[in-house]
């Protein structure tokens, strides 16, 4: 963990209270770091189900691939996660580990291993001593509790500066249901799922299959919209899991991702992955700025996406923002550079509320101090109008500082 926490940072975290249906201790198992937690075990009751999606990338780690193998059951009663070790790229040792770490959970909680759920995030390239799980498994079901929640969030935190949690409560078909989620993630941040964990839970009673389309649906404007230095982690896991224990057991089961009892729900849960999204590129490594990216009038919303990832993922750009440096040709040369449909003469570009170039030149009542002005604040947005169609695309990044190059050549150290 960073020493600094993030300017970015929120000034207080959110009361997340307590879901019916999971408990969960964490633990120091001794991975990589000395003197804090490094481990987490969250424990659910019978019948809880559970979605995921996960890295697209073409090296993914063994935990990834043992949820994915688990996903299909759509239950869950335990998932274990350990920060320091990614068990990225280690082979036969590798699938060893998830399989060691799935017995020690299943022999100590009664579970079976197809029901328990593992990530692990950190250094990639090192077999992960799963053997250390053991001495510490026993207490942990013990100590088992149903808060306070940003235990679990500190648990699972390697590079971050602060723990990450979300929280919403709304109404499920007259009856109250509560959305609780945690996150990590402040290096290798490009998220193409459906580094970078995100786990969810809520009470309300909703099916795997329902569960699945929401998560696959809202990771597509949260998670995947977010860059910090536009590289995707081996391990980028979200998981969510439904306890159905709402009011009682009282709440209505939800069956179909067409249920009109639903659209509540669904606002709220891609709220929580969005905010945590945005907490994660607000820890971005060495980030002091915060900065959206909208792209408009690109010929669809997929080809605006790309331009505004192209915008979003510049160490130009980045560095320019990190030197509250007013460059909007970085900006001109990220456009032309992402291989979408554009054109130079009807390309227009706003920092803030000021816009600095249109229709392929510098916008003629262009002013340097109004655009600087706008650099030096901690949150930013960079606006580019492509001027041909209707599409559009909203990503969010952080700037590019010296830290992130210390942080990161230190990593391993």
């Amino acid at each position: 963990m960073s020493a600094a926490i993030s300017p970015l940072a929120p000034a207080s975290y959110p009361e997340m209270p307590e879901i019916e249906g999971v408990r969960f201790a964490t633990a120091e198992a001794g991975i990589k770091y000395k003197g804090r937690t490094d481990v987490l075990l969250m424990l659910f009751d019978e019948g809880a189900q559970v979605a995921g999606v996960f890295t697209r990338s073409r090296c993914p780690s063994a935990p990834v691939d043992w949820c994915r193998a688990n996903l299909s059951g759509g239950v869950a009663r335990a998932l274990m996660v350990n920060s320091g070790n990614a068990n990225a790229f280690t082979g036969k040792k590798g699938q060893a580990a998830v399989e060691l770490s799935a017995e020690i959970v299943a022999k100590a909680a009664g579970y079976a291993p197809s029901e328990i759920f593992l990530a692990s995030t950190g250094v990639i390239g090192e077999p992960l001593p799963a053997e250390r799980f053991a001495p510490v498994i026993d207490d942990l079901i013990a100590r088992a509790a149903p808060g306070p929640w940003i235990e679990p969030a500190k648990a699972i935190m390697t590079t971050d500066t602060y723990p990450k949690v979300a929280t919403r409560t709304v109404d499920l078909g007259g009856m109250p249901v509560t959305i609780n989620g945690i996150a990590k993630g402040a290096g290798m941040i490009a998220p193409d799922m459906a580094t970078m964990l995100s786990f969810i839970v809520t009470d309300a009673p909703i099916a795997a299959p329902v569960l699945q389309a929401l998560l696959r649906d809202g990771v597509g404007g949260s998670f995947n919209a977010v860059t910090v230095d536009s590289d995707t982690s081996t391990s980028d896991t979200v998981l969510a899991f439904s306890t159905g224990k709402a009011a009682g057991g009282r709440a209505p089961k939800i069956l179909t991702a067409e249920d009109a009892r639903l659209d509540e729900f669904r606002a709220a849960f891609n709220e929580i992955l969005l905010d945590l999204a945005h907490q994660v590129v607000r820890d971005g490594e060495g980030a002091r700025k915060f900065v959206e990216v909208n792209v408009t009038g690109a010929e669809t919303d997929a080809s605006a996406k790309k331009i505004a990832l192209s915008i979003a993922n510049s160490p130009l750009v980045k560095t320019a923002i990190a030197g509250e440096d007013a460059n909007w040709g970085r900006v001109v040369m990220a456009v032309g550079k992402a291989g979408e449909p554009a054109d130079r003469d009807r390309l227009a570009i706003w920092f803030g509320d000021v816009r600095v170039a249109v229709e392929g030149e510098r916008d003629a009542a262009y002013s340097e101090e109004a655009a600087s002005a706008v650099m030096k604040k901690d949150k930013i947005v960079i606006r580019a109008d492509i001027g041909l169609a209707n599409g559009a695309a909203t990503v969010w990044t952080c700037d590019l500082t010296k830290a992130y190059v210390e942080i990161n050549g230190d990593y391993r150290s």
